[in-house]
């Protein structure tokens, strides 16, 4: 029985921390400096954008790789906007062709960026619920109304799993319909570099289901405020 239970524990932590190690494996496998290639992620962002006349469109340095719709902007990380490597360039165009979605009016993104908005809100009452738990049950000494109120924050943790699930077609869309065959046929990688580019890029859309299953650790790490 130990030797099953621990199976099972190694299993369930490979579920939750295996595609993120992945994701982050990928992107440090391709992360090697090429002086060789004609520019820098940075540079192949404001170039994409500028042949899809998106020249409105400004990209900026930030903490995290993203792109904003609300303010119209594709923001890189340092390593990536002044990176010289396939995952700088990869990154890079993976997060432009966000920009190319929001401008093609690409209903699966403007759906997320609407829920976003709930998701978020669902984060926070989450939190709020986690935190209150050991004063209410402190205060009315109930462990049903503790039981309760930990089960509806677990089911609030929950929603943002199932949010990066469901639009995980627009990541996909992303990466392979809309950008990879830009980098296949623009001359911005050769023919050697594009199997890096496509693990990249591959990696880059599944980086939000990745950080959310994480999120299932804390999950977890509620359910034992339950009394039973």
């Amino acid at each position: 029985m130990p030797i099953v239970l621990a199976l099972g524990v190694a299993l369930l932590f490979g579920l939750v921390f295996g595609p993120q190690w992945w994701v982050r494996r990928a992107m440090q496998q391709h992360a090697t400096e090429r002086p060789d290639l004609p520019g820098t992620g940075g540079e192949l962002a404001r170039h994409l954008l500028d042949l899809a006349r998106l020249e409105h469109v400004p990209v900026e340095i930030a903490q995290a790789d993203h792109y904003d719709p609300v303010a119209n902007v594709v923001r890189l990380s340092p390593e990536n906007h002044n990176g010289r490597s396939i995952t700088a360039v990869a990154v890079a165009a993976h997060e432009v062709s966000h920009a190319l979605q929001h401008a093609a009016g690409d209903r699966l993104l403007a759906a997320r960026v609407t829920f976003a908005q709930v998701v978020r809100g669902f984060e926070f009452a989450a939190a709020v619920m986690m935190m209150t738990a050991p004063v209410v049950l402190a205060v009315v000494h109930s462990p049903v109304l503790l039981a309760l109120q930990v089960g509806v924050g677990i089911a609030l943790l929950s929603v943002r799993l199932m949010f990066h699930l469901l639009t995980l077609p627009v990541e996909l869309d992303a990466s392979f319909r809309r950008v990879l065959p830009i980098l296949e046929t623009g001359c911005f990688l050769d023919a050697d570099d594009m199997l890096g580019a496509r693990t990249v890029l591959r990696a880059a859309a599944l980086t939000y289901v990745a950080s959310s299953l994480v999120s299932l650790v804390n999950i977890a790490r509620f359910r034992r405020l339950l009394p039973f």
